[in-house]
């Protein structure tokens, strides 16, 4: 065989032991990032692979895309009805708690190591955002929910917190590397970043599912060429703006995500696995780029810091920005241990080592072992620490229709799931008797794990899931009606 080959070979066979390691992950209850990690670490330079690697440009580079399309994907699988109600907690989290966070580390660096007040801070920033996927793969392998808002705060804080932690960063590198720079400008420059991102996401998205309806593709498989080639386009364009890209891309998946566009579904799915094989590619070249040798002298330094995030800095930021929110202590309790660090502060760490930057190597190895050490310690007792304060709730699987619906914009109708609570108007009526709006239809009913076909003398049941197809303009008028109480 060629070099080509022997190099397809060994990429193909390091995915495929991704894939059964997160298998082994939902057995162990340790997020699925940690065992892709150790696979890139054995097959690197210090394992028994001892595959020699060293390139930051392509680890940064890479890691940059695939967060892309990461954000994306969480952004388009978001349902903006649930986080809606906690908008504006979860924006004061991503942006202020994440200042407070990175602020408190920096601080404990500096005072207890070796570390300018500058390269503490940056260390901070560094390690200032959360990891949605990793939180909630952790629950889904062991059948738990949160319960009331956390599942939605947590879902929209950790999605919208990375575009904070990289503008910190690379305006702490830019001081570290420039000490002249003046920090005047830095309120401004974070409006504009912040404002320009939502602004291009949202303005980008609207026009995604314009265009998705519109093109009219002979071949379906060109929607998703159209979807992956808007990704990059909304980065590139937002960044090149001076607004921050990351922002904007999770803010165009979350429009698309929540509008009705043709191939809505398939799209969806395919962005499902696209960013499986992000992540998993991400964390094997991130585990490639470690030496676990070098990862050996600051054992102690990594467990001091990492001690401090978890126990310390994350929870003063999540109770001193919620403090005037009317969540318990219990909830905030809860936000504050649900901060596992994910591959954002991984792929930021490599920011240092392309500036320059004095110790970044050190700061890269500390990085990854504060990571490696939340996975582990935070993400084996989530689950725990949710019983333990009472707010978990059980794990919903989700429902598979015995048909596919796909929207087209030739028409304005849309399939929705609606749940029937005890409490429901709708309860033992029989359909006839709801007096659904002219163009509606309740097409079928999951009752008990089985599907019912219903008439017009069906009774709606307590629990009943309904599959109604209705117009997109009505169906909030619709919900209200199945959710006004008896």
């Amino acid at each position: 065989m060629t070099p080509f080959e022997y190099l397809l070979l060994g990429v193909s066979l390091l995915l495929l032991v991704s894939i059964l390691a997160s298998k082994v992950s939902s057995r162990l209850g340790v997020p699925a990032l940690l065992l892709f990690l150790l696979v890139g670490m054995l097959a690197g330079s210090d394992g028994p692979g001892g595959y020699q690697f060293d390139n930051p440009i392509l680890v940064q580079s890479l890691g940059i895309v695939a967060l892309a399309y990461i954000l994306f994907a969480g952004g388009l699988d978001t349902n903006w009805r649930s986080v809606r109600p906690v908008l504006g907690r979860a924006l004061i989290l991503s942006t202020l708690g994440v200042f407070v966070t990175a602020l408190l580390v920096g601080w404990f660096i500096h005072a207890v190591l070796d570390f300018s007040l500058l390269e503490g801070l940056l260390v901070g920033a560094i390690v200032s955002s959360t990891d949605a996927a990793a939180v909630f793969s952790v629950l889904r392998s062991r059948n738990v929910s949160l319960s009331g808002e956390l599942k939605p705060l947590l879902e929209l804080e950790s999605g919208s917190n990375d575009p904070m932690a990289v503008f910190l960063t690379v305006a702490i590198i830019s001081l570290l590397v420039d000490p002249g720079a003046k920090l005047y400008h830095l309120p401004l420059l974070v409006l504009w970043q912040m404002v320009v991102g939502g602004a291009a996401g949202y303005l980008l998205g609207k026009g995604g599912v314009l265009l998705i309806n519109r093109l009219r593709l002979e071949y379906e498989g060109l929607y998703s060429v159209l979807t992956l080639t808007l990704v990059l386009l909304i980065y590139s364009g937002t960044v090149l703006l001076k607004g921050n890209g990351f922002l904007a891309v999770y803010a165009a998946g979350l429009v698309m995500g929540n509008s009705s566009f043709v191939q809505k579904k398939s799209l969806v799915r395919f962005h499902d696995g696209l960013a499986w094989l992000m992540q998993i590619t991400m964390f094997l070249i991130l585990g490639l780029q470690v030496y676990p040798s070098h990862l050996v002298p600051v054992t102690l330094v990594g467990l001091c810091t990492a001690a401090f995030l978890m126990l310390v800095a994350r929870p003063v930021s999540v109770f001193a920005t919620l403090l005037f929110t009317p969540m318990t202590v219990r909830e905030k309790t809860m936000i504050s241990w649900v901060g596992l660090r994910g591959a954002v502060p991984i792929v930021l760490a490599t920011f240092p080592l392309m500036a320059g930057v004095g110790k970044a190597e050190m700061i890269f190895n500390v990085v990854f072992f504060i990571v490696c050490s939340s996975a582990l310690l935070q993400g084996s007792t989530i689950p725990l620490a949710a019983r333990w304060l009472g707010l978990d709730a059980p794990m919903l699987a989700k429902r598979r229709r015995p048909f596919e619906f796909e929207a087209s914009d030739e028409g304005k109708g849309e399939l929705v799931e609606i749940e029937i609570s005890p409490v429901s108007l709708a309860v033992n009526r029989q359909i006839v008797d709801l007096h659904l709006p002219a163009g509606s239809l309740i097409v079928l009913i999951q009752r008990r794990g089985e599907f019912v076909v219903p008439g017009g003398g069906t009774l709606i049941e307590a629990g009943d899931t309904v599959h109604l197809l209705a117009d997109r303009e009505r169906i909030d008028e619709i919900r209200a009606m199945f959710e006004t109480p008896s």
